[in-house]
């Protein structure tokens, strides 16, 4: 269950707490939600009863309508909040230029929302992913298809991150790094010819650009675990070949139907969390260096100790359908660019 505070007057007149029925994880409950204005501040407090995914929006409408999930929070927001007595900062004006309404809501939620940033004027959207524990790897449903390196299965525990909702596309590359290495240039396809060393320093200038809106928090690559996790669609998500169906050309753009080129992202199905092309249009670069699979079940698992290859996921538009699974795993050099690369962003605590 949800905390409301309610504030009549810009930020302090008069208060009510209310209960919600439950709106997105209701084991557990948010109550004694209370909020007081310091400057260009605003700190909340809050009670907790279990462990929990937290994030904060507000409303300027009495509640009628809620922002995305705020960015310039610090404290006990984001995934893995402890129970208790929980406190967290909104720095107001990081996030928004003016705020004046006679009708100030917040609402305090267990179970994690999606996050939207702006990077230069252009905006990307972070999608929250509950965690959980899935089988990782050549499940049955991969069929014969599976590659040596799909096995053994092995069953992975993930706590709850954010990953981008699309691949990266040319024109958020070329807002943080100024240029557009791509090879079929078109504004919202996805970035490609990128090598993982250079979408380091990409992440690096990404995560300077926007310090501000992140509060303890930086984008990364998904790890290879969080990136299985993420396209199979989260726990409990039906067993598929792709991500978002049995049907490669319905969810991703693959060859032939691709005809040779990327196409812009969103353009086909999304997967049960509503993520984008994560079959088809380019392959995805994960942090993980690449290495061979134990049975042993695992929890937030980083990849290989040492290796000169990195691990790249998803398929591209060059590739047939079978490449497109959700449990096929390549490899890749972490210095060398290819036209069927790119990457697409997680979201993760710094402290973690």
């Amino acid at each position: 269950m949800n905390g409301i505070y309610k504030i009549y007057g810009i930020f302090t007149v008069y208060v009510i707490f209310l209960f919600l029925l439950p709106l997105v994880c209701p084991a557990q409950t948010v109550s004694n939600v209370v909020a007081r204005q310091e400057g260009n501040t605003v700190v909340v407090t809050y009670s907790l009863d279990k462990d929990a995914d937290i994030s904060v929006c507000f409303s300027e409408d009495g509640g009628k309508t809620f922002s995305s999930a705020l960015t310039s929070v610090r404290g006990d927001v984001g995934p893995g909040v402890k129970s208790g007595e929980r406190t967290f900062v909104w720095d107001v004006l990081e996030e928004v230029d003016r705020l004046v309404t006679t009708d100030l809501v917040f609402r305090v939620v267990p179970g994690g929302m999606d996050i939207a940033f702006t990077a230069n004027g252009v905006p990307f959207r972070m999608v929250y992913v509950k965690g959980g524990i899935f089988e990782m790897g050549a499940t049955k449903e991969q069929g014969k298809a599976a590659a040596k390196n799909e096995f053994p299965v092995h069953s992975v525990t993930l706590s709850g991150f954010y990953i981008g909702q699309t691949e990266v596309t040319q024109e958020l590359w070329e807002a943080v790094m100024g240029t557009n290495p791509s090879s079929h240039k078109s504004a919202l396809c996805p970035v490609e010819t990128v090598s993982w060393d250079e979408c380091q320093y990409f992440l690096k200038r990404l995560n300077k650009l926007l310090e501000k809106q992140l509060y303890g928090r930086r984008l990364v690559l998904p790890t290879e675990a969080q990136w299985e996790y993420a396209a199979r669609g989260g726990e409990d998500a039906p067993k598929q070949k792709f991500s978002g169906g049995n049907s490669a050309g319905n969810v991703g753009w693959i060859a032939p139907q691709s005809n040779g080129e990327t196409h812009p992202v969103m353009e086909k199905q999304p997967n049960r969390l509503g993520l984008y092309d994560m079959s088809g249009n380019v392959w995805e670069l994960c942090s993980d260096r690449y290495g061979s699979y134990t049975s042993s079940a695992q929890e937030n698992p980083g990849g290989a100790s040492s290796g000169m290859y990195r691990v790249r996921r998803g398929g591209s538009y060059t590739s047939e359908s079978t490449d497109c699974r959700v449990s096929r795993r390549m490899s890749c050099a972490q210095n060398v660019r290819d036209r069927s690369v790119g990457l697409r962003l997680a979201l993760v605590e710094i402290s973690k």
